[in-house]
């Protein structure tokens, strides 16, 4: 259903959110073992964003693709890593704040499972500590759960 509504709404000559309906689909293709078709969509998305300018949403491409390279046959936490770093560096330029917490825990993930767990919580806890409101929110319990995880 992606794939054929993605094509659709490209027929009409739109170009608005294509990177990231693209990496939607990336992430999904992923999840299903498809790391051909999540690769492609990452490089179409990455492309898109160049294309038609849409920079805001260049960091959670680049988080999304640092996921599917953890979720490969044989993961590859180095390249996963190289994204996660850029997502970081494209979130804390554009002071994307919740851009950045999500990189923050996918590194902090990452970082957790290679035995890292004072670093990742470092991390986490830095980025965590930013926000003021919003504590309701999906990708704030996650952090918060992330970082008490990281305390035990």
């Amino acid at each position: 259903m992606l794939t054929s509504g993605i094509a659709a709404y490209r027929l009409t000559g739109a170009t608005l959110y294509v990177p990231l309906y693209t990496s939607y689909l990336a992430s999904a293709h992923a999840e299903l073992g498809q790391f051909d078709d999540a690769w492609r969509c990452i490089d179409e998305a990455m492309a898109a964003a160049e294309t038609a300018n849409e920079s805001w949403y260049e960091a959670e491409i680049n988080r999304i693709a640092g996921e599917i390279a953890l979720k490969l046959p044989r993961q590859d936490a180095v390249k996963a890593d190289v994204y996660f770093d850029r997502a970081l560096m494209v979130a804390h330029q554009q002071q994307a704040k919740s851009w950045e917490l999500r990189a923050a825990m996918s590194v902090a993930r990452l970082w957790r499972d290679q035995g890292k767990c004072i670093e990742a919580r470092d991390l986490l806890a830095t980025i965590y500590g930013w926000f003021t409101e919003g504590f309701d929110t999906r990708d704030l319990k996650e952090a918060k759960a992330l970082l008490e995880a990281l305390s035990l």
